[in-house]
C-alpha cells in the first residue's frame, strides 16, 4: 500500500455513491476537493459530522470546494442514513457519500489502519487542490469528531498563500495579519506586494495585514 504524502497527486477512481457513479477527478473539475472518511453508516459521531458538513456546505462552495464522504457501506444504506442525518441534524445532505464496499478508495487513500480496525475506516481528511495535488492530510481516531471549521480555515490559508507571498501564523483566521515569506527580500517588490506596509519583528519574521484575496 502506497502512503500518500503532501504534494502527491490524489489517486483517481470510479466508485458508486449515494448520488450515483462518480469519477473522482472529473467530479472535482477545476475546483478544490475535500475527501473525508467515516467508519460506518448509522454511527453517532459520523451522523453529527455529516450533518454539520451539510450545514456549512455553502461555505465550501464559496471557496470553490466540493465535499465528498467515504464509508464502506453500500449506496442504499447511505441513502437511508442520509434520511436519519437530515432528521436528527436538521439539515439536508446533498453531497455524495461514496459506497466503498470493495475498499478500493479506502485502500488508495490508506484509510484503514489495522491496529485501529481491520474493517472500518479511520476519520481521515484530504484537501485536494485544482491541480489534483494533496495539500492537507489529517487523521482522527474513530471516537473523536472532526472540526470542520478548521478544515475551512486551512482551505482559506491555502488559497491565500497560493496567490500571495505569505504564510499564516499560529491560530490564524481569515482577516488576521499574515507573515511575509523569508525568501522575499527585494524592497521594491515588498512595497509593491504589500502597500499597507509591514512590521519587522525579526529579519525572518515580518508581519503584514492580510492582502486582498
Amino acid at each position: 500500500m502506497t502512503t500518500l504524502r503532501l504534494g502527491d497527486t490524489a489517486p483517481d477512481f470510479e466508485q458508486d455513491s449515494s448520488i450515483g457513479r462518480i469519477r473522482f477527478h472529473e467530479y472535482l473539475g477545476d475546483g478544490w476537493g475535500v475527501l473525508f472518511s467515516h467508519p460506518a453508516d448509522f454511527t453517532p459521531v459520523c451522523t453529527t459530522e455529516l450533518g454539520y458538513t451539510a450545514i456549512v456546505a455553502g461555505e465550501f462552495a464559496k471557496r470553490n470546494a466540493k465535499v465528498i464522504a467515504v464509508s464502506v457501506d453500500d449506496a442504499e444504506s447511505h441513502r437511508k442514513w442520509i434520511e436519519d442525518i437530515n432528521d436528527t441534524q436538521n439539515t439536508k445532505v446533498e453531497f455524495p457519500i461514496l459506497a466503498d464496499e470493495d475498499r478500493k478508495v479506502s485502500t488508495l487513500y490508506d484509510m484503514i489502519h489495522p491496529n485501529a480496525s481491520t474493517t472500518a475506516t479511520v476519520r481521515s481528511v484530504f484537501l485536494i487542490d485544482p491541480a489534483k495535488k494533496v495539500r492537507l492530510i489529517i487523521t482522527y481516531p474513530a471516537s473523536t469528531g472532526r472540526n470542520f471549521n478548521e478544515i475551512l480555515r486551512v482551505l482559506d490559508s491555502l488559497q491565500l498563500t497560493d496567490s500571495h507571498s505569505v504564510a499564516t501564523p499560529v491560530n490564524w483566521e481569515d482577516g488576521d495579519d499574515v507573515i511575509i515569506v523569508p525568501s522575499l527580500q527585494d524592497e521594491a517588490v515588498l512595497k509593491e506586494k504589500f502597500p499597507k506596509g509591514y512590521t519587522v519583528v525579526r529579519p525572518y519574521l515580518r508581519v503584514t495585514p492580510q492582502p486582498n484575496k
